[in-house]
């Protein structure tokens, strides 16, 4: 995919700003000037700075349920367990009691993920020493099992919004963790095709939102155009895109791709993978419910290594038009968004 790691490395560092304004704050802005030897590098860099942020601020904390035997009542006496003491001849009531603390999953999963990056041994040892002080001030953290983690479930209100970033650079590195060797070290696998596909698919959207607040930009559902009244709606997949751009008389509908491999091959033909342009179309021809022509749809792939890269456009019988391009990420990122202000300045 990369001919050029570092630019690559440093084009997730972008794309990730795009995604998390926190990234845009000045105690991350020197990591613009830094060079990284891989993904995990940087991760454990933008980790060790927000986490220190965060001790600034205070860890999070929640209420948690404890029982504890203890000389004066708190909370609720526990029968069984103060029971248990008298025929032990203690005098100690065994009591349920909530307590505030900073032992709750947000913090877990902070802590687990840096005792992953600081025994990983493609992470430079400067970081993991960063991240190694750090842990001092989780003692009070215990780590967690990260097969268990539902990641589905976190929510994050006003007190929590602060680990939104940091929880999703979690996820990047534990979903990508955990090859360990015979000495008993830890190693990170490559930065896979499927994790970053939906950070790329999230800064395109962001991009715009940024940039081009004009055109609405949204990761919008479309409805089926269909009568809904005698249709099996509970069996229809949901049509949900990556972005939407609302012009003043088109819809452009965006695609995001990012594959190891843009084109596909058959009988040594190679076009666009068949999958894809039946999910564009149909959300074109569902989203233009009156068949105005005015609603196109953009599959926009990440550029490969291949020599043959798709670029092109088909128009269908209503005049709505489907385009194929590429972005490249291996180059310097204002040409990235050169070519991200093309697509907007080619609609009309």
């Amino acid at each position: 995919m990369t001919e050029d790691k570092e630019i690559l490395i440093q084009n997730i560092y972008y794309m990730l700003s795009y995604a998390f304004q926190e990234l845009r704050r000045n105690n991350y802005k020197d990591i613009e000037g830094e060079k990284f030897d891989n993904v995990h590098d940087l991760f454990a860099e933008i980790l060790a700075k927000g986490t220190a942020c965060q001790l600034k601020q205070g860890l999070h904390r929640e209420y948690v349920s404890r029982r504890e035997s203890l000389t004066t009542l708190k909370g609720k006496i526990d029968i069984g367990g103060t029971i248990r003491n008298r025929m032990r001849r203690t005098t100690e009531l065994s009591c349920d009691h909530d307590e505030l603390s900073a032992d709750c999953t947000f913090n877990q999963i902070l802590k687990t993920t840096m005792e992953l990056l600081v025994r990983a041994t493609d992470v430079n040892a400067k970081r993991r020493g960063k991240l190694k002080n750090l842990l001092f001030f989780f003692s009070e953290v215990s780590t967690i099992d990260v097969s268990s983690i539902k990641w589905t479930t976190l929510r994050f209100d006003r007190n929590t919004h602060t680990y939104r970033m940091l929880i999703y650079i979690c996820y990047f590195v534990i979903q990508n963790y955990l090859l360990t060797t015979t000495d008993g070290r830890t190693r990170m696998q490559g930065f896979t095709d499927e994790h970053i596909s939906r950070l790329y698919e999230k800064f395109i959207l962001e991009y715009y939102r940024k940039h081009h607040p004009e055109l609405r930009p949204r990761a919008a559902q479309i409805d089926w155009n269909i009568i809904a009244e005698a249709s099996s709606t509970d069996v229809l997949p949901i049509m949900q895109t990556d972005v939407m751009l609302s012009f003043p008389n088109r819809t452009l509908i965006i695609d995001a791709k990012y594959y190891g491999h843009t084109m596909q091959h058959n009988f040594g033909k190679a076009s666009i993978h068949s999958g894809n342009l039946y999910q564009i179309e149909s959300y074109v021809l569902n989203a233009d419910r009156q068949h105005t022509g005015t609603v196109d749809g953009l599959l926009l792939y990440a550029k490969t290594g291949e020599r043959l890269t798709p670029d092109g456009q088909i128009i269908l019988v209503d005049g709505n038009v489907i385009s194929f391009k590429t972005l490249n990420l291996n180059q310097p990122f204002c040409k990235i968004a050169e070519r991200l202000e093309q697509i907007v300045g080619s609609v009309g």
